[in-house]
């Protein structure tokens, strides 16, 4: 993604300025332009008249009407899985939950709509764009910013950093295994293993975000060993990555289902699992926050380059669990 841009508003927008009302105040030396000490008497009364109004009986002033916070733009992939969309709708619904009165729109990179094109086409102000992406590959990098570029100069917006990596969405991915019937003891532990499936990326700060999503996961889940894995462009593999793990005496292996919703590549994932697979991400509480806290994040920070660093993230350590180098060389072995 390049620099999350800003939008400089037309004359005629939101931030234009405005012709001085009649009860605005002007100087008492001003009485000079009025024909006569009656008109200077009237706009004193309606400039006191105006003030008055908004003075409580208790001497407190009543409050000004707080001004509308920018929309919230989730951009999703679209797909040709119907659930993909379902997970989508259902997720932003969370999102409403959660803030009452913000404005919150959906738009898709491609497949289904509604388009985000038209729903950029359909905002006028401001708006933060929240990729339901999960690191920083080529549509988060290209194709969001190159759209917004062409949304035209009636939206002053600015593009938030993709969901991942961060805690809430590793809590999301531990909730979806616990529900999978994820679970672990003294007896197993040596024994089990996860491979984190994902999509895939040529990007290699897609890669890297991957790889560090699954540290955080492994941590998460008290040491047992996540491989990240690629259902295509990337490697290793779901299979490969299951031999590695199978090769260091992992057999009882989870697939954790690192998208955002239901689709092909999730569901050629799970098939592959030899013991659990859990659900894409969807519409997990953890997810419905962490959308809430881009947007506040994109707000509140300085726009970042489209290739980070954002504002939480932390520098990418490798394992030699988690390198797809290692993976390889266990793969052959």
């Amino acid at each position: 993604m390049t620099e999350p841009e800003l939008r400089q508003p037309s004359p005629r927008g939101r931030g234009a300025a405005r012709p001085p009302s009649p009860e605005q105040t002007l100087p008492l030396d001003s009485a000079a332009q009025f024909d006569s000490a009656a008109q200077l008497v009237t706009r004193i009364t309606v400039q006191l008249s105006s003030q008055l109004s908004r003075v409580r009986l208790d001497a407190t002033r009543t409050p000004m009407t707080p001004t509308a916070r920018p929309a919230l733009v989730a951009v999703a992939h679209g797909s040709r899985d119907p659930g993909a969309l379902r997970a989508v709708t259902a997720l932003l619904e969370r999102v409403r939950e959660l803030r009452p009165g913000l404005d919150v729109r959906l738009g898709h990179i491609e497949i289904d709509r509604p388009a985000l094109t038209d729903t950029l086409a359909g905002l006028c102000g401001e708006a933060v764009l929240v990729p339901l992406l999960l690191g920083r590959g080529h549509h988060v990098k290209h194709d969001i910013p190159r759209t917004l570029a062409a949304a035209g100069r009636h939206l002053r917006a600015r593009v938030a950093a993709p969901l991942g990596p961060h805690p809430l969405l590793v809590e999301a991915l531990y909730g979806r295994l616990v529900e999978a019937g994820w679970q672990l003891d003294a007896r197993s532990v040596r024994g089990t293993g996860v491979v984190l499936a994902a999509a895939g990326s040529r990007d290699p700060d897609s890669a890297a975000d991957t790889r560090r999503t699954a540290r955080l996961l492994s941590e998460r889940l008290g040491g047992v060993p996540v491989l990240p894995a690629y259902a295509s462009a990337a490697s290793p593999t779901v299979p490969e990555a299951l031999r590695a793990l199978a090769a260091r005496g992992r057999h009882r292996i989870a697939i954790a289902s690192y998208f955002t919703a239901p689709g092909r590549f999730a569901a050629q994932s799970a098939a592959k699992g030899p013991w659990i697979a859990a659900a894409p991400l969807g519409a997990h509480p953890a997810i419905a926050r962490l959308v809430l806290h881009r947007y506040e994040e994109a707000l509140t920070h300085a726009p970042a380059p489209a290739d980070g660093p954002w504002p939480d993230a932390a520098p990418d350590r490798r394992n030699p669990a988690d390198d797809p180098a290692a993976t390889s060389a266990l793969v052959s072995a």
